[in-house]
């Protein structure tokens, strides 16, 4: 598979720059991944290089995979090439951030971060929370209540900006089988974020993120003190029915009958049982009309943004590449990351790694499932065995 995809790459390699790609078909950790050292070992988990415990094939699917629950996991690698300056509201070239990430072990609810980051110079010693980056990418999931894809950028003030609106994922998008996080921020300050190949989100960066906008509301601006907002009123030709207000929400029933063995002397005078009145309408109101006099929804006239630069930011020289992530549940593999400014080149991998085993895995994991259940079988016999003898022996 390995030498497929650098068969393909090579297509596009004499107008497209990769800064980082990773399959890991070797050992990671011989090729600069590093795990940081920011946690107390009590606390951290460390990163396998593994397929996991079930797979499509198991040599072409190792990745990097987190192996303890409750810890934080933070690893890093240095960039082929480092990624220069690059300002996001014109780029000047696409910048593209792909990676695959599996939760091969979830059961039901599942809960942990999977996001990639992008960073300047780094000790990766020291990589964890607090380490400046400009970019961080991915999935972010808990339960049924946080799921969504993640697409932070960091402003020139060092903030980190979250998306305004989320990127959901979808049920059928939370499983425990292989999924591609594409980012494709493009030369000319637009986005798009793709999930297995098919866009989830796109726009203009700086309508979709806080950066300051090109205008913004005149503070001295006020309502006029005539301007009428109320889109809908009462009807003032509606009016109440006479007598409306005698109708009671209750009637006695008019079909109950007094039972034959009614003694109104022990029981006393009998009445029927109250029902809802058919005829009772709720409390009156009158009915809803457009204003006439309505003149929309006021808003502040724009002005020009003196703070507004359409660089949005300028990311300095990125050099590294990183998951610092807190890992409730253990089992996600990371793999096959492409950082780059083709789109084209993106998918090419995601076409020769993602595309060989999504309609596979299904079935890999079902053939583990049975395996596993037949183990457990074949020890459960062992055992009935192993106590018959013992038996027959006393």
């Amino acid at each position: 598979m390995k030498t497929t995809i650098l068969l393909l790459a090579g297509i596009s390699a004499a107008t497209a720059t990769t800064y980082f790609q990773d399959t890991f078909d070797s050992d990671p950790f011989a090729a600069g991944w590093a795990h940081s050292e920011w946690k107390k070992k009590s606390e951290s988990g460390e990163f396998k290089w593994t397929a996991g415990e079930w797979s499509v094939d198991a040599s072409a699917e190792k990745g990097l995979m987190t192996t303890q629950d409750a810890r934080f996991h933070a690893i890093s690698n240095t960039l082929s090439t480092p990624i220069p300056p690059y300002t996001l509201g014109r780029g000047g070239k696409d910048l593209v951030l792909q990676f695959s990430a599996k939760n091969h072990l979830r059961e039901y609810s599942f809960c942990g971060g999977g996001y990639i980051k992008l960073l300047p110079t780094l000790d990766s010693a020291k990589f964890g929370g607090e380490s400046p980056y400009s970019i961080m990418f991915g999935p972010d999931m808990c339960g049924y209540d946080v799921s969504r894809i993640h697409a932070i950028f960091t402003n020139k003030d060092g903030k980190n900006l979250l998306k305004s609106d989320e990127i959901k994922l979808e049920h059928a998008d939370k499983n425990e089988f292989t999924h591609v996080y594409t980012l494709h921020i493009k030369s000319d300050g637009s986005y798009e974020v793709l999930f297995d190949g098919n866009v989830k989100s796109s726009g203009r960066i700086e309508d979709h993120w806080d950066f300051e906008k090109k205008n913004i509301d005149d503070k001295t601006d006020k309502k006029p003190s005539d301007w009428v907002d109320e889109e809908m009123i009462n009807d003032p030709d509606d009016v109440k029915p006479e007598g409306y207000d005698d109708i009671p929400k209750e009637i006695a029933d008019p079909e109950a009958k007094q039972p034959d063995d009614w003694d109104e002397e022990d029981d006393g005078e009998w009445e029927a049982p109250m029902i809802a009145n058919p005829d009772y309408k709720g409390p009156w109101s009158a009915k809803r009309i457009k204003n006439p006099a309505f003149k929309g929804v006021w808003k502040p006239r724009q002005v020009p943004n003196p703070k507004y630069d359409e660089d949005l930011v300028t990311f300095p020289e990125l050099t590294n590449i990183g998951f610092e992530l807190w890992t409730v549940n253990n089992g996600t593999i990371f793999d096959n990351i492409y950082v780059g400014d083709s789109i084209d080149d993106a998918k090419t991998l995601s076409d020769a790694t993602f595309g060989m085993i999504k309609e596979k895995e299904k079935g890999a994991k079902e053939s583990w499932e049975k395996a596993r259940k037949n183990e457990a079988s074949a020890e459960d016999e062992d055992e009935e065995d192993t106590e018959s003898s013992e038996k027959e022996e006393l």
